[in-house]
């Protein structure tokens, strides 16, 4: 009689995968992998750090965007796809993010008594990134403004003066504006000389960034009724859960920027107003 079973079923390791376990593996443009939820297969086209995701073309020339981590097939064995190593660090650059001549080594200068204010942490972000060894060679510190509402007593606790100028960079500044109404009270009061507010047109400041730094021909038009960087997260296909996926997506955002030249010219101008302003000896 035969063995319908052919051999004992519980000879070998009978908790192994079929396919074998999955294993690292990076995640190189070009690989030709399988997700296996959807079975879609198709080449890497782009790894995103930030973002924690890759993308995918099909045969067909369709796209689709998967986070990195487990659940691929890589020539039919199971993979935990991780981002590929970085390369090498560039060589030293000779001018600063906001164009201005690098100083290699140079001390920072013990800080002035002025100040520039910064409405946003996504925006005092940008502004380090973009002006911050420019800031730091001139003395000037950028302290975090939560919201223009606290903005009056900011400054009845720092006192403007003569040489306790402040810079304020406000968002979404437009007249008629909330914003644009404490902006003018401000200039009109005891300090008003002393203090100089300008803003950008921005909804937010992400849309500073050029859009074709991230591939886009413009930023998507969100509905009022929705929360904006939410909105624009959905849009383009992005975790938008909560707010961890907002910071992923700003940090994605940000890595797009390397110098002024990746900045809409309605925030440049701005801002070097402000560092004028307050570095006025």
């Amino acid at each position: 009689m035969s063995d319908r079973y052919g051999g004992d079923v519980l000879s070998g390791d009978w908790r192994a995968p079929k396919r074998g376990r999955a294993v690292e593996a990076p995640a190189e443009l070009g690989a030709v992998v399988e997700e296996v939820t959807t079975d879609w297969v198709g080449e890497i086209v782009a790894v995103d750090r930030d973002l924690h995701t890759l993308t995918l073309e099909d045969r067909r020339s369709r796209r689709r965007t998967f986070p990195l981590g487990p659940g691929f097939l890589l020539e039919g064995r199971p993979v935990i796809l991780v981002a590929p190593a970085r390369k090498g660090a560039p060589a030293a650059p000779t001018r600063t993010a906001s164009g201005s001549v690098a100083v290699p080594r140079a001390k920072a200068r013990v800080a002035r008594q002025s100040r520039i204010f910064v409405e946003g942490r996504h925006d005092a972000e940008l502004v380090e990134k973009v002006w911050g060894d420019d800031l730091r060679i001139e003395g000037v510190v950028v302290e975090f403004l939560g919201g223009v509402d606290d903005l009056a007593d900011h400054l009845v606790d720092f006192r403007p003066g003569p040489q306790r100028r402040v810079g304020v960079l406000v968002d979404h500044l437009v007249p008629g504006s909330k914003e644009s109404r404490i902006a003018q009270g401000i200039a009109r009061s005891a300090v008003g000389k002393h203090v100089l507010i300008v803003g950008h047109p921005f909804i937010d400041v992400w849309q500073a960034v050029k859009p074709d730094r991230l591939g886009l021909a413009a930023w998507p038009t969100i509905p009022r009724s929705v929360e904006w960087k939410k909105g624009v997260c959905q849009h383009l296909g992005w975790p938008h859960r909560d707010q961890a996926d907002i910071a992923r997506a700003w940090k994605h955002i940000l890595g797009k920027v390397a110098s002024y030249d990746d900045l809409e010219p309605a925030l440049l101008g701005r801002v070097e107003e402000l560092i004028d302003f307050v570095t006025v000896d």
